[in-house]
């Protein structure tokens, strides 16, 4: 876990430290640099696998240099296939290996890892580098390419600059969505490498090439029994976790009061000898708490149980932090105890391992009732419905907007793009370019939702907030179920297996059954969130309020203020709830305040 930069941008080597140091939290234990010929490479090092300063970064060998942010979890057996062809090692990290597989089987070495990395290497001597970037985007990776200049950074903050200027187009794609999706940043010129993508960059030709290495595929159910199913699902989750327990400084668990991270927790305390420590963050609002339940499990498995308990103003504390790590708006309110339990978990350990991905591939989200329903409503013709919609005279109405609606997969889009969108123009292009591919890979409207939600809000907002939320901190975070094994896999099983009507995650409940107690772990789905709409009410409201104010949201390019303004009000009355609304006009806010940027222009 670390932060990488490289550039052929002919910058002093000060100035590249100035850079690196302002996302210095990703990596405390080492700020590396290098210069060769014209490019020059910076890395920031979390240590986590073989602490000695030999795997520091930049790290050379042969012709070639690389930064490398991630993990490797299959390192060990990619090294023991390289000693078979004569290569021996003079670490026990895995960046060696990366590099040394590279100088073997070039780019086909990323169809024999399995990790969570965004990493950069120069060939020196033919003048190319190659960039990649994980499967499921765990781990960030922005460009910025022009007239054959590059500069690669893990965050987007050390590639802004004077000249920056804000994208109009990605602030009104933030407006729907409350974060900034691939390929897009905030910044105009600026991009983030899509998952599953690398790049190729020849220095000589001036030239850079994108291509993709692996994604979602179209997908039948396979013909397999439940039992048989849930046997090899099993296996594989077991697998996922054990290679993610290498780690040469203490490591524990996200133990939250839900099925993924109990699941996760149960097979690691049985794989290790050792108790294992686990990290919650309690509510003081029973709505939202969870913590009683993660007790409950951590006397069950055996743990050395933490519970830290949140109220806003240890929340808002943390604003400064939040304001500093997520250099993108970023709208996702769970964010700030994901600071906290970070924090937290720094005390104890430095690697944490997590349930994230467990609702994506097994339909554990709320939404995917609503979808079960919509189903029905939509084999209605939209000739009628459109017809039926003439008669309801309030614009503004839910179901008038629901009749409108052509078909179930524009339904599916509207789960994640929202529905009560503040953009007085709306255009949801962006969607059909870079993300329709949902629609052609499974016949199951379910299937197709949970594609999409594993390529926009997977990437764009859970795996954004678990990296900024863990690097702030120094935690390294890993997520068994986003071993892209287990995506695939999730992907072949009948629906059925996973979802039964209000059931969700089926298959992971008989697999956790057989370390828990039904009994124990059957409760309402929470998710980890914050009581945001009280606390905007309360807490917030005086600060909201002149946080966004007429000069600001005047400002924001595509907003629709008459209709934001009523929206807030009503919210702060308390006859309408647009907390979700409001906390995105507030961190659009609070970001453009704190980089110094204005929204439309260049900056100050």
């Amino acid at each position: 876990m670390c932060g990488i930069y490289i550039t052929n941008i002919p910058y002093e080597k000060e100035e590249v430290l100035d850079k690196l140091n302002l996302i210095k939290f990703r990596g405390p234990d080492n700020l590396g640099y290098s210069k060769k010929g014209n490019i020059s490479l910076g890395h920031l090092r979390l240590a986590i696998v073989d602490l000695d300063v030999r795997s520091n970064q930049p790290f050379f060998y042969d012709k070639y240099s690389i930064v490398f942010n991630g993990e490797i979890y299959n390192f060990q057996d990619i090294r023991d296939e390289l000693e078979t062809l004569g290569h021996s090692f003079e670490t026990t990290g895995d960046t060696e290996v990366l590099v040394k597989g590279y100088a073997v089987w070039g780019k086909d070495i990323l169809q024999k890892i399995n990790g969570m990395f965004a990493f950069a290497i120069y060939d020196f001597e033919n003048e190319k580098v190659f960039c990649a970037r994980d499967r499921l985007g765990v781990k960030p990776f922005y460009y910025y390419w022009k007239d054959g200049l590059f500069e690669i950074c893990s965050q987007l903050k050390p590639l802004m600059n004077s000249e920056s200027e804000v994208s109009e187009e990605a602030i009104s794609i933030y407006l729907d969505c409350g974060y900034v999706p691939s390929p897009y940043s905030i910044l105009k010129n600026v991009f983030k490498l899509s998952p599953g993508k690398c790049i190729e960059i020849d220095l000589v030709a001036q030239s850079m090439n994108i291509s993709e290495y692996w994604n979602l595929e179209s997908v039948t159910a396979k013909d397999i029994s439940y039992e048989k199913a849930k046997e090899e699902l099993h296996k594989l989750l077991i697998d996922a976790v054990k290679i993610r327990l290498d780690s040469d400084v203490p490591l524990g668990t996200f133990l939250s009061g839900g099925i993924d991270s109990a699941l996760v927790t149960a097979i690691a305390s049985k794989i290790t000898t050792e108790k294992i420590n686990t990290f919650t963050i309690g509510f003081n609002d029973p709505k939202f708490d969870e913590s009683k339940i993660a007790e409950e499990f951590s006397k069950i498995l055996g743990t050395n149980h933490k519970t830290t308990f949140c109220d806003a103003n240890d929340a808002l504390k943390l604003l400064p932090k939040f304001q500093e790590v997520y250099d993108e708006p970023f709208a996702d309110s769970s964010a700030l105890p994901s600071l906290l339990l970070n924090l937290t978990t720094k005390k104890g350990v430095t690697v944490a391992l997590s349930g994230d991905g467990g609702d994506e591939s097994f339909l554990g989200y709320n939404y995917f009732e609503s979808i079960r329903k919509a189903t029905v409503f939509f084999k209605v013709p939209y000739f009628i419905r459109s017809f039926l919609g003439l008669f309801i005279i309030n614009k503004k109405s839910k179901f008038k907007e629901w009749l409108s609606i052509k078909n179930i997969d524009d339904f599916i889009v509207r789960i994640f793009v929202s529905m009560n969108s503040l953009n007085l123009v709306k255009n949801d292009s962006w969607i059909n370019t870079h993300y329709s591919i949902f629609k052609k890979l499974a016949s199951d409207e379910k299937q197709r939702a949970a594609d999409l939600n594993i390529k926009l809000w997977l990437e764009n907002d859970s795996n954004v907030k678990v990296d900024r939320a863990s690097m702030a901190y120094a935690v390294e975070v890993r997520s068994p179920f986003l071993d892209y094994r287990i995506i695939e896999f999730a992907r072949t099983l009948p629906v059925s297996f996973r979802y039964q009507k209000e059931l969700r995650k089926k298959i992971l409940r008989d697999i956790l059954e057989e370390y828990i107690p039904s009994s124990v772990f059957n409760q309402p789905k929470r998710g980890f969130s914050i009581p945001l709409d009280d606390w905007i009410k309360n807490d917030l409201k005086e600060e909201i309020l002149n946080c966004l104010n007429d000069s600001f949201l005047n400002g924001v390019p595509n907003l629709d203020v008459k209709k934001f303004k009523k929206q807030l009000y009503n919210h702060m009355e308390g006859t309408e709830i647009n907390g979700t609304n409001i906390w995105k006009l507030y961190v659009l806010a609070k970001w453009s305040e704190y980089n110094n940027i204005s929204l439309g222009s260049k900056t100050n």
